[in-house]
This record gives C-alpha cells, sequence and structure tokens, in this order.
C-alpha cells in the first residue's frame, strides 16, 4: 500500500509540474501573440473553476452534504482580494499572494462562523441557510458604496494569468488529495454514509463538518481573488445564484466524491458552453445568451440518467491511490 501511494505521489509530482510548465510556455506564447488569446481565456478560466468545483465537492461529494452558497464566498474572496489591490500600495510580486492570502482568510472565517451556525440543524437546512448566506453576501454589497455598490469594483490591478492559476490549482489539488487521502477525508466519508455511526465510534460530527465547510470556503475565497485579479472588474452580479448553479453543474457532471471528476466536469462543462456560444453566436447572435439555458437542464439530465455524474467517485491513478470505491475501481 505504502509502495503504491509512493507511486501514485511521485505520478502526481510529474504531471503537476509538467502542468505548470506547459501554463507558463502557453502563457508566454501568448504574451508575444503566437497563441490565441481567446483560448488563453478558456484556460484560465477552467482553471479558477476547477479550484471552485474540487472545493465544494469536499462538502457535496465527501461529506454528503448540499450546499448553495459557494458563489457566495468567492465573492468575499473576491472583494477582499481586490481591495488589498486597490488600497495598499505594494509591489506586484508582494500584492498577489498577500490578497489571494486576504481573501483565502476572510472567505475561510465567513465560512466557519457560517459553518458554526448551520451544522446545528439537520436534513436540508444547510441548502437553504447557504442559499440566504449567498442571497445576503451579493445583496449586501450592492448596497455598500466603499464596495462599488451595483457597479462593482475596477481598475483593480492585474495579477493573475495562466501561470498563477496553474500554480494555485496544483497547490489546491495537492492539499485537497491529501485531505481526502487522510484520516479527515475518511472520517467525512463516514458522514456522509452513517453520521449516527460516525458519533458512536466518537467523532464529532459536528466539528468535523465543519472543517470540510471551512476549508471549502477557504479556497473559494482563493478561486475568487484570482478572478477579481484576472478580470480586472468585479460587480455583484458575477456571484448570484446563476454562479452558483454553474458550479454545480459543473460538480454534478464530473462525479460525486472524485477530485478527478472535479477536472472532468469543469473541461467538459465550459467547453460544452464554449461551443454553444460560438454556434448560437454563428446562427443568430441574438439566441446566444439562449445557451444559459442549457446549464439547468444539464443539471436535470445529470439527476434524472447518470446521478453519480461521469466519474461517479472513482479517481485517476495519478491523482489517488486506488482504493475501493462504491462504484469499483479506478479510471
Amino acid at each position: 500500500m505504502a509502495d503504491q501511494q509512493g507511486k501514485t505521489l511521485v505520478r502526481f509530482r510529474n504531471i503537476a509540474i509538467a502542468t505548470i510548465l506547459v501554463a507558463t510556455l502557453v502563457q508566454f506564447l501568448g504574451n508575444v501573440g503566437l497563441f490565441n488569446n481567446y483560448y488563453l481565456h478558456i484556460l484560465t478560466v477552467i482553471g479558477i473553476n476547477i479550484i471552485l468545483v474540487a472545493s465544494l465537492n469536499l462538502v457535496n461529494g465527501y461529506l454528503g452534504e448540499f450546499a448553495l452558497g459557494h458563489a457566495g464566498f468567492m465573492a468575499v474572496g473576491a472583494y477582499v482580494a481586490a481591495l488589498i489591490a486597490l488600497k495598499i500600495p505594494l509591489p506586484a510580486l508582494v500584492r498577489l499572494p498577500l490578497s489571494l492570502l486576504g481573501g483565502v482568510v476572510a472567505a475561510g472565517v465567513i465560512g466557519y462562523l457560517v459553518g458554526r451556525v448551520t451544522f446545528k440543524t439537520v436534513g436540508d437546512y444547510l441548502a437553504i441557510i447557504t442559499l440566504g448566506f449567498n442571497m445576503i453576501i451579493v445583496n449586501a454589497i450592492q448596497n455598500i458604496d466603499y464596495l462599488g455598490g451595483p457597479r462593482g469594483l475596477t481598475a483593480i490591478p492585474k495579477g493573475t494569468n495562466l501561470v498563477t492559476v496553474a500554480v494555485c490549482t496544483v497547490i489546491t489539488y495537492w492539499i485537497l488529495r491529501n485531505l481526502v487521502d487522510s484520516v479527515y477525508g475518511r472520517m467525512w466519508l463516514c458522514i456522509r454514509e452513517n453520521a449516527i455511526a460516525g458519533e458512536l465510534i466518537g467523532i464529532d460530527v459536528n466539528k468535523v463538518k465543519n472543517l470540510a465547510f471551512t476549508i471549502a470556503a477557504a479556497f473559494a475565497g482563493l478561486a475568487g481573488g484570482l478572478y477579481a485579479q484576472y478580470q480586472q472588474f468585479i460587480t455583484p452580479k458575477s456571484f448570484d445564484y446563476l454562479k452558483t448553479t454553474d458550479i454545480l453543474v459543473m460538480l454534478y457532471l464530473g462525479g460525486m466524491g472524485s477530485l478527478s471528476g472535479s477536472i472532468l466536469g469543469v473541461v467538459a462543462y465550459t467547453v460544452l458552453m464554449e461551443l454553444l456560444r460560438n454556434v448560437l453566436g454563428m446562427v443568430a447572435p441574438q439566441l446566444a445568451d439562449l445557451r444559459m439555458l442549457i446549464s439547468p437542464l444539464i443539471l436535470v439530465l445529470i439527476m434524472l440518467t447518470r446521478q453519480y455524474g461521469l466519474m461517479g467517485n472513482r479517481e485517476w491513478r495519478w491523482l489517488l491511490p486506488d482504493r475501493k470505491q462504491a462504484e469499483g475501481g479506478d479510471a
């Protein structure tokens, strides 16, 4: 088993290094005009979405809860990171990591506080409370002039590019894979399967649930910080329930309880949406926005036909060591 874990770790390390090197090359080619900037944009967005979806997978997949407020934590991270970048005069090399760290900490603290309240309830109340939290965050930002109100924040210094996103994505996956393959990951799976049995063997269920929720919120804040300093402007509308719906569709499309599925779901959904944008735009430009109807339709079809998504709860061998899964085997 130890030998298998060692081989998996080596494979993961090699692919992580290769990912960063390829991202660096692509970014360089884009900067000198030898790589299409549209494709560069799509790759960057995919990286940010992978961080979002993988972090939500801790709660909705491994923990077995149903949270609907992930875009709210992304908003917290985005606005905190944007304010640090705008208001604190720092060199670019210091500004970016400091602003991202601020977004991570702020989102994590808010996530911890929301989790402390939420996990005192049972059943579907988590979904209701987190959805309400998302709405509160969006509406609060709209009414705070210091945050730009409904106009949002503009002229945010650009600090995010494909290389930054690739590095953050690799770090995110390194942390999440270690958590999932640790005693905490096994406690999350135990709670997902039978919370009462978990309590009987000594697991502090609420504390362990809140740990997963806090970590997920913190990484959503990281994605928000990257997004704000990539787009260079943010508005409250960027983080409403439609964003949460997109995150959920990517998560369920890829597979619940599978970090590999998070990657697959994000890539498949993002490419599909862009293809629809281009196809509908060529056929009839006024129909381009109809692609937004496809997102909830995909979610409905997944729930009706393939509830476990494309990967189920299986993992690619380079990401996690072989384990017995509910659907059997590794991909």
